[in-house]
């Protein structure tokens, strides 16, 4: 169990989903055939394929630890579950660091997680220890008063998986039950550990490995049970929420989020009300419809209810989806399951039939408030369709639902339905459509205060222009009609928000906009705080009532994860991951930190009265040849058609990793490639040979002659 240091170069396969669902063009997006020989494992009977590797220790599960988290509430000085408390609030009573002590702010310790991808993990902090993960699914244990490192688990992902994935080999946490640390790897397994040691408990494989299929989200615990879902809903998966026995990894139920064909036959009852929703033919059949649950799962202990969040469809559009119409349940739904056996109570789904990425898998906030003069235990939701929901938790009655971003695809809510308007279809031309496909609220967790009763989510104010034959990427490759695309459409001072939302008055109380788009999940505190961290770079608080930002610390590192706070030996602390990755690592702005400065991953940990941040050190600038190189660079020597092709080859297949320019802090510099690199370019891309490293081969998409013009426009840049 040693820490990893891994060359992470890896090309995901984005852009061939994001295609798939304009162009509907099957493109294949398999890891290599040894990769696939090494975890060649029957789909979905092998849930006990990899517990022989477990050790013969099949302790009972101690159910008193549910008391323990029942009471997360109280315990103010630990952050025991995902969102602190089963009500995934992310509120701390703390109060040491309150408005007037803040600007005091300043580092206590940091560790280093030697990468320099995305970090998107909430750290679990019990008895003076902090769990949390980083890369390639990697667990470490440390101490929460100094940072020492107690151990380190790393999983061993095989570095060709990272293709199977759309947005970075992220990971966003660990849950906690008694003497076990729950995770999920990137491949797919569910993971035990023991705690103290780090040593392997048990490890159990919850997916079909013959598909692009990963895992990204914190595993959740409840009850003696770990629940996970997984990600890959853009390429051909199947979506569904599992639960597995916490001692012995056994799988308990699974509830599948879509059926596998109209006439079944259907895993469980639920789904022969969904299959009437789908069309009888489309692509869905092929693809497996989508509806992966890989982020969001809240839970009441008293209703006995799981609320799981569901996906996108596959393809994202649902004329090529499900040519026939229909509602296509229950994509980008919220779900009511029975904790014990998996069956539906209710659901609600927030965009029906949805063709814009609209997912419903966002943080969902349980709480009592009163509304129109009635107690009412609520469900709070910010999906990424641009509407704030407050739904009835106990029978999934629609209490509001509101306007958090500019929205375009609908007009308002109406019976429970958006009513969508007539820029939102693009089956016949090209829409430019708000939100955007990265959505008015993504994943990164928003914070509600019971004390302002206000929410506080990370938003964004930005439009997507869809196409039923093209793919356009922000402003990289805008359309020469963008300006008619325009023409009447609202006038937006698009960019990242933190906005403070008042779900029983439903309006935004004040907001502020940051200088970048994706920034990092809230934290909202007893002391009259609201955090955040930037992709620019810093650590904010704010005044929660005013907006006011009382810090403005930098640190170097984009943040994209959400900051937690924990108190040990009466001291409070405010911990987050710095480095900025996940699905917008292709569209990093230019006040971003990672063009700047080189991305290193790390967990920074602050008290008061704390050191300064060290100074991280400066990326290198893109590459400007000298004149004396310019001079030797020969000109007029290659079509100006192919490495037109080049370019959007190298769009498609490789931007999102390395870059749209092949310049990216975060990934090696394609520009710069060595003559030696420049020599095996071929053999990297088409044989995979450093496949281990990350860097899967592209021979299922590729031909020689493209590589070849991927090369040429990679030298000419």
């Amino acid at each position: 169990m040693l820490r990893v240091n891994r060359f992470a170069a890896t090309c995901a396969a984005l852009f061939f989903a994001l295609l798939l669902s304009r162009s509907g063009a099957l493109l294949a997006t398999g890891v290599s055939q040894s990769a696939q020989k090494d975890y060649a494992e029957e789909p979905h009977s092998s849930e006990a394929s990899f517990r022989k590797l477990a050790p013969p220790d099949r302790r009972a599960v101690d159910l008193s630890y549910q008391q323990r988290l029942l009471r997360a509430n109280h315990d103010s000085a630990d952050w025991l579950l995902h969102g602190r408390t089963f009500e995934e609030q992310r509120y701390s009573s703390l109060r040491a660091i309150n408005r007037d002590t803040v600007a005091d702010l300043g580092l206590a310790w940091q560790f280093d997680t030697d990468s320099t991808r995305g970090l998107e993990a909430t750290p679990i902090v019990r008895d003076g220890v902090m769990y949390t993960t980083g890369t390639w699914s990697v667990v470490y244990a440390l101490d929460a008063r100094t940072g020492e490192l107690l151990w380190s688990y790393d999983p061993e992902v095989p570095g060709a998986w990272a293709r199977r994935g759309c947005c970075d080999v992220v990971n966003r946490g660990v849950a906690l039950w008694d003497d076990r640390v729950l995770s999920a790897t990137f491949d797919g397994r569910l993971i035990a550990l023991d705690a103290r040691t780090g040593e392997l408990l048990w490890q159990t494989n919850t997916v079909d490995r013959s598909r692009a299929v990963t895992i990204t989200g914190a595993p959740r615990v409840l009850d003696g049970k770990v629940l996970i879902g997984n990600a890959g809903a853009e390429f051909n998966v199947r979506g569904y929420v599992s639960a597995y026995d916490v001692g012995s990894g056994e799988l308990l139920w699974r509830f599948y989020t879509v059926p596998g064909s109209v006439d079944g036959p259907h895993e469980h009852p639920e789904l022969e009300l969904a299959a009437k929703t789908w069309s009888e033919e489309g692509e869905w059949l092929d693809t497996g419809g989508g509806g992966t649950v890989w982020d969001s799962i809240s839970y009441d202990p008293e209703l006995n209810l799981v609320y799981v969040g569901t996906g996108n469809g596959a393809p994202h559009a649902r004329f090529r989806r499900s040519p026939g119409g229909g509602d296509n349940l229950y994509l980008s739904s919220i779900v009511a399951l029975d904790a014990d056996t998996g069956r539906m109570r209710w659901y609600y789904q927030t965009t029906p039939g949805d063709s814009w990425d609209f997912t419903a898998t966002q943080q969902m906030i349980l709480a009592d408030m009163e509304i129109d003069g009635d107690q009412r235990k609520v469900l709070m939701q910010a999906p990424k369709n641009g509407f704030f929901y407050v739904l009835d938790r106990v029978t999934g009655e629609l209490i509001s639902a509101e306007k958090l971003v500019t929205i375009t695809w609908a007009s308002h809510i109406e019976n429970g339905r958006p009513v969508e308007t007539d820029q939102a279809d693009f089956s016949e031309e090209d829409k430019l459509i708000y939100p955007s496909e990265l959505g008015g609220h993504n994943w990164h967790p928003m914070s509600y205060s019971p004390e302002t009763g206000l929410v506080y989510v990370p938003a964004l104010e930005r439009g997507w222009i869809f196409s039923p034959t093209d793919f356009y990427l922000f402003d990289f490759n805008p359309p020469a009609h963008l300006d008619e695309l325009r023409r009447g459409q609202p006038d937006v001072d698009e960019g990242g928000y933190l906005k403070a939302w008042d779900p029983v008055r439903q309006k935004t109380v004040w907001q502020v906009k940051n200088n970048t788009f994706m920034n990092g999940g809230t934290l909202a505190t007893a002391g009259g705080l609201v955090f955040q961290g930037t992709e620019d770079g810093y650590l904010n608080a704010y005044n929660d009532e005013t907006g006011e930002r009382l810090l403005h610390l930098f640190l170097g590192t984009g943040v994209i994860a959400p900051p937690i706070t924990y108190e040990v030996d009466g001291e409070q602390y405010v911990a987050l991951m710095a480095g900025f990755g996940g699905a917008t690592l292709f569209m990093l702005g230019e006040d971003a930190a990672a063009r700047r400065y080189v991305n290193d991953g790390r967990l920074l940990v602050f008290k008061l009265k704390g050191d300064e941040v060290p100074m991280p050190k400066l990326a290198e600038p893109r590459y400007v040849p000298s004149a004396e190189a310019a001079e030797q660079t020969p000109t007029g020597t290659v079509d100006p058609e192919r490495l037109r092709q080049g370019e959007q080859l190298f769009v498609r297949n490789c931007g999102f990793c390395h870059g749209m320019y092949g310049s990216r802090a975060i990934l090696p510099d394609l520009t710069r490639m060595s003559p030696g690199i420049n020599s095996i370019f071929e053999q990297i891309v088409l044989d995979g040979i450093f496949q281990s490293r990350g860097m899967a081969s592209f021979k299922d998409v590729l031909s020689k002659e493209e590589v070849e013009s991927i090369r040429l426009y990679l030298s000419e840049q």
